[in-house]
């Protein structure tokens, strides 16, 4: 709260923040205003369901108008949001005109909030006091522990958001930053929204999957798994029960955990040992920087399909018999590519690369990773 009116204050002594008398539309499920341009037949585009309610009543602006060169230097930067076309759609908003928006709210409508500096009839309205997190979890404004200076000021910074908050998170705010004399976000990334049988999740519409519910179901491992392999980190994703039943079993139990246990049977049975494994960079740095962990899984995935059609084309299991070394070869090869599969799966499932790697280190072959699910 601190944090919040300390933000006011410098954008106020800025000369960014005033009071006028306002009538709008207010869409209740977005908790903002709209203008006729945001409305799709009259309707908010994101809550088609609930008409638009008009309001007029007395509110602090913050002068967004005064920031529109400054924001447009700051889009121009290519770096700065993730999409791309995402960038694009915030530099154009900015480059047809900026509008001042409300940043507080009259309490008799909202009882709650963080009270106005020097103004107890005015609370602050969410975006103002809720974006304000981003800098005061780090300890602004006294920063008694060095963190904000560290991780803000000196570090490399990102924000997560989802697709519908692109002017909220990279130009309101950083007009707000740029106010309050604070370094603007060093990058925003903007993901797309996860739907469930073709709808937006909805308690109403009773499709909405909880991630509690995954990890019981599936485990810690595989949940993390399943959603970093499937779910589009910016395009919107359609998910349901019976689809990561599926994903579960096809990429896991017959997939990763199948894998591994042929191979490491063979190991076990055959007294076969890796060599020497020298430290390599597996990542493809360029997909980690655009936020494409998919391509990054679904490479690795490559990997293990490559292994299981070794297997079924070379059968070291029946080469042993008439062919020992040309089979052993086979499966130290097999046994290499099992290795640097589970090193690159350490940053997405830790436990579960740790496993393969002790059993490989060990010789013998691991416990089941991935039991079936009935």
């Amino acid at each position: 709260m601190k944090a919040a009116q300390k933000l006011w204050e410098k954008c106020d002594s800025a000369g960014d923040i005033y009071k006028k008398k306002y009538k709008g539309l207010y869409c209740v499920g977005c908790e903002k205003y709209l203008t006729e341009k945001d409305l799709e037949d009259g309707k908010c585009p994101l809550h088609p369901n609930k008409e638009p309610e008009v309001i007029e009543e007395e509110n602090y602006f913050f002068k967004l108008s005064n920031y529109q060169k400054q924001l447009e230097e700051y889009l121009d930067n290519k770096n700065a949001v993730v999409p791309e076309y995402r960038r694009k759609e915030a530099l154009e908003f900015v480059k047809n005109g900026l509008e001042d928006f409300s940043i507080s709210r009259d309490i008799k409508r909202l009882s709650w909030g963080v009270p106005v500096p020097g103004d107890d009839t005015q609370v602050m309205y969410v975006w103002f006091d809720a974006l304000t997190n981003y800098i005061s979890t780090l300890g602004w404004p006294e920063d008694k522990d060095g963190k904000f200076k560290k991780f803000w000021e000196d570090g490399e910074t990102l924000q997560v958001a989802g697709k519908d908050q692109v002017r909220f998170q990279s130009i309101m705010w950083q007009a707000m930053l740029i106010s309050a004399g604070i370094k603007t976000t060093g990058r925003v990334f903007y993901h797309g929204f996860i739907n469930s049988g073709g709808q937006r999740m909805s308690k109403s519409l009773g499709n909405v999957i909880s991630p509690f519910e995954l990890v019981e179901k599936y485990g810690t491992e595989a949940t993390r798994f399943l959603l970093l392999k499937h779910v589009h980190p910016i395009e919107d994703t359609d998910v349901t029960w019976e689809r990561f039943d599926e994903w579960y079993t096809a990429d896991l139990v017959n997939g990763l955990g199948n894998v591994t246990a042929r191979i490491m049977k063979m190991v076990e049975s055959y007294n076969v040992h890796a060599p020497q494994f020298a430290h390599q960079d597996f990542f493809k740095k360029n997909e980690l920087d655009s936020f494409r962990i998919d391509d990054v899984t679904n490479d690795i995935w490559d990997g293990i399909r490559y292994l299981d059609e070794y297997i079924q084309k070379e059968e070291p299991f029946k080469k042993i018999k008439v062919d020992e070394e040309a089979a052993k070869k086979d499966i130290v090869h097999l046994l290499i590519h099992l290795r640097a599969i589970a090193a690159r799966l350490e940053p997405f499932m830790p436990e579960s690369s740790e496993k393969i790697l002790s059993a490989i280190k060990s010789n013998k072959k691991p416990e089941n990773l991935f039991p079936r699910i009935n």
